[in-house]
Order: structure tokens, then sequence, then C-alpha cells
């Protein structure tokens, strides 16, 4: 198998599966949300708010990430159905170009949203 090239449905069922994660963490990033306006509501000191400062920036950057890939899963489900309408013939053995880099930006985006998520908890723990 040229390692260039995976089946359409092992690359759509990355599309799936990843689509769900980013979902996930959009409804998780809206619940940190709320935490975060509860600190500051309840803290008035300047390095607490200083903080969330820091991570309301943080989620911003977060959901920018999140579109991106979104975006970019969306074009190439695009080109898959393009690739299947073209030809819808014995679709479970055609294989086309990885998303190989998709694949890096999406197992970078949840190694910094991890850290960023770790990061966040420590921060509550100290000042709830």
């Amino acid at each position: 198998m040229d390692s260039n090239q995976q089946y359409l449905k092992t690359l759509h069922a990355e599309n799936v599966e990843w689509s769900k994660s980013l979902g996930f963490y959009s409804d998780e990033l809206k619940s940190f949300e709320l935490r975060l306006s509860e600190v500051v509501i309840a803290n008035t000191g300047t390095e607490v708010l200083s903080q969330a400062e820091h991570f309301q920036n943080q989620f911003i950057r977060q959901r920018e990430v999140i579109d991106i890939l979104n975006h970019e899963m969306n074009v190439g489900e695009d080109k898959i159905l393009e690739e299947v309408k073209n030809n819808d013939v014995a679709t479970d053995h055609r294989k086309m170009e990885d998303h190989s880099e998709l694949r890096d930006q999406m197992q970078a985006f949840e190694k910094i949203y991890r850290e960023m998520k770790a990061e966040f908890i420590e921060y509550l723990s100290k000042v709830l």
C-alpha cells in the first residue's frame, strides 16, 4: 500500500471521529467559560483576574482552531464525496491521498488542548 494513500472509508471514518471529538471539545469549552465567569464574579484580585484573562484568551484560540479543523475536515469530506460521485463502483476498495497533515494538526491540537485543560483545572482548584 502506498503510504500516501488511504482507503476512502478510513479517511471518512477519521473525519467522523474527529468531528465528534471537536464537538465535544467545543461543548467542554462552554462549561469552562461558565466556570471562569463564576471565578471572575467571586474574585476581584489582580492575579486571579489576570489568570482568568489568560484562560479566556486560550478558550478563544481553541475555538478558532476547532473552526479551522472543522473547515479542513469539511474540505476533505467534499473531496471524498467527489471521488465517490465520479466513480461509485467498489468504493470500499478505493484509495485517495491521505490527509496526514490534518491528522498531525488534530494530534497537535489535542495535545495542546489537554495541557490547557489540565492547567485550567489546576487554576480552578486554587481559586475556588
